[in-house]
């Protein structure tokens, strides 16, 4: 095989689909991988033939050129697939295996890993601690929105789904747990929602649904989620959550007061990260405006949860500050209300088996919660072209026409 399409970065608001080459068992020189890391042996590793693999919010922000991304970066780290080909050091993952990809990379050897903090493996990425595909700074590894890619320490990250039939009926919900559902449960996990809970969700992208229908998972007694987009408003609502207007002019706490009777929740997520807008009708770019709502609606002793996105580099930010990731955050105020934080990528593998019972057993129904939108490699460009524009919609790319058929 020579071949091998993939979505990639090329400059800010336009991505293309390419060429590239075959993958292989070794990580070889291209746009965004650390010079270290060039010829790195991955006898561990196995080559997918990708089945699904989804568009996230964290790619949007190196499309809108919110990163230091660098062009002909290839996309992707939410990865589905089947094994084609396993290297010589593969010991139970087995060719023909359907598996879910964790889009953190982890070694399973070094003390993070150990310890279940696999979004901050030490081994596999020289830039800093933590590693996805696709993705910039986090190493150079390839990403998945392609029709192959090759997946490193395969014993260790790959979730084995137990049976293909059963498996591909629901492909539209395992599919998410390379990251999005994993990552909202962690952010309504972490932030203490259990049952009875009154739970705010900022948010109502993918991640902010995934972190909703998470809370319900959770035992929630009532969930509340905020945005601007009436669209994704209304997509939350249909799986049953109270929702809040940020367009409006009225205070989040006021709205919050409304449905609950008191303007206080007890967790509070953050799923929209470092493009945050302020409220109000054409509210500008606020970076902080979430964090300080976070604190501001939940109640004294709370936890707080922050799978939303923030960074180190932004060449857009709003100010110098912004454009290095420093924000105005009210921390006096969290420290006085005594408020827990949890901030970073989720640990995927410390919630993907469970969260795959639950959709194999009809418990969670994350791909309607997210209003999955299954799309061809060919119109992925359209696909985030369209989730740039706010549709209510999770686009999941189907390179080899597998998910559409099932």
């Amino acid at each position: 095989m020579a071949g091998n399409r993939a979505v990639a970065y090329v400059a800010p608001g336009q991505v293309e689909v390419q060429t590239i080459d075959y993958p292989k068992l070794e990580l070889r020189d291209g746009p965004g991988v650390n010079p270290a890391n060039v010829g790195r042996k991955c006898g561990h590793g196995v080559i997918l033939k990708v089945v699904s693999t989804n568009i996230c919010g964290s790619d949007q922000h190196m499309v809108r050129g919110r990163t230091t991304a660098p062009a002909g970066l290839v996309l992707g780290h939410e990865i589905t697939g089947e094994v084609i080909e396993t290297g010589p050091d593969v010991e139970f993952i087995k060719t023909g295996d359907l598996v879910s990809v964790p889009f953190n990379i982890a070694c399973g050897r070094c003390r993070n890993c150990k310890e279940r903090q696999t979004g901050i493996c030490l081994n596999v990425n020289p830039d800093r601690p933590g590693s996805a595909y696709g993705y910039v700074d986090m190493g150079g590894w390839v990403g998945g929105q392609a029709e192959y890619v090759m997946v490193p320490y395969a014993d260790f990250n790959l979730l084995k789904f137990p049976d293909r039939d059963q498996a591909m009926a629901k492909i539209r919900d395992l599919t998410m747990l390379s990251d999005i559902f994993p990552t909202g449960y962690h952010g309504a996990r972490t932030a203490g929602v259990d049952t009875g809970s009154t739970v705010y969700v900022a948010g109502a992208g993918p991640v902010g649904l995934a972190a909703a229908h998470s809370a319900q998972l959770l035992g929630a007694a009532v969930v509340i989620v905020g945005d601007m987009n009436a669209d994704r408003l209304a997509q939350a609502r249909s799986f049953g959550c109270e929702t809040v207007d940020l367009s409006q002019d009225a205070s989040l706490a006021d709205q919050i007061e409304q449905i609950l009777g008191e303007p206080e929740v007890d967790a509070a997520v953050d799923a929209v990260g470092f493009e945050a807008r302020g409220h109000g009708a054409g509210a500008s770019e606020a970076p902080a405006t979430v964090l300080n709502d976070i604190m501001t609606v939940a109640r004294a002793g709370a936890g707080l949860g922050i799978p939303g996105l923030y960074v180190t580099g932004d060449p857009g930010g709003i100010d110098e500050d912004a454009k290095v990731g420093s924000l105005k955050v009210r921390l006096g105020l969290g420290w006085a209300k005594s408020h827990h934080f949890h901030t970073g990528q989720c640990p995927v593998m410390s919630y993907h088996r469970g969260l795959m019972m639950s959709i194999l057993h009809d418990k969670a129904h994350i791909a309607d919660a997210v209003n999955a939108t299954v799309i061809t490699l060919d119109q992925a460009p359209e696909g985030y072209r369209n989730f740039d524009q706010g549709v209510a919609q999770k686009f999941i790319i189907d390179p080899h026409g597998l998910v559409g058929a099932s």
